[in-house]
């Protein structure tokens, strides 16, 4: 059995904060509230979980929040991650920006336009990465080489070897 936890004895300043912010229309604020309340009436995490719907160890972690914080933690921080996991290697995003240079045609592919989904595929059957990964990490391997992904054009090309002097007069 784990050992009850609790909040710290709390001053009358921050007892007004607690009673105070009971009050705010954000969902995540008043939940954090109340269970502070709770603690600080010596109910226990299990206890205090099961009146308001929650599990056990979100209560453990928003006493412990207070405990280490203070009143920093009642606002909700951002849940992006700390750190993305890169996939591409500086290396191996320059040898995705080459690969895309090329044709897919060059790889056995029916089309002539690449599609992000098509890169990831191709990268990781050419050896450049050792998974199958998103089209997204393709996309942000491309932008830490500061390259944008743009919808591909359509270029009308001929085997006909005066195709560029007929198309030039063409044009005149």
């Amino acid at each position: 059995m784990r050992t009850p936890i609790f909040i710290r004895p709390v001053t009358e300043d921050e007892q007004r904060q607690i009673q105070a912010d009971l009050r705010s229309s954000d969902a995540f604020v008043l939940r954090r509230c109340q269970i502070l309340l709770a603690s600080a009436r010596r109910e226990s995490a299990p206890l205090i979980a099961r009146q308001l719907g929650c599990d056990d160890q979100t209560v453990r972690n928003v006493i412990h929040g207070f405990n280490a914080e203070g009143f920093g933690m009642l606002h909700q921080g951002s849940s992006r991650p700390h750190r993305l996991r890169t996939t591409f290697t500086e290396e191996r995003a320059q040898q995705l920006k080459d690969l895309l240079h090329r044709s897919p045609r060059d790889f056995g592919k029916e089309r002539s336009t690449w599609t992000l989904e098509l890169a990831a595929q191709v990268s990781f059957e050419q050896g450049i990465i050792s998974q199958e990964v998103s089209d997204e990490s393709i996309r942000r391997a491309l932008k830490r080489l500061k390259t944008n992904w743009k919808r591909a054009k359509h270029w009308i090309t001929s085997p006909d070897p005066q195709y560029l002097v007929k198309k030039t007069l063409a044009t005149d």
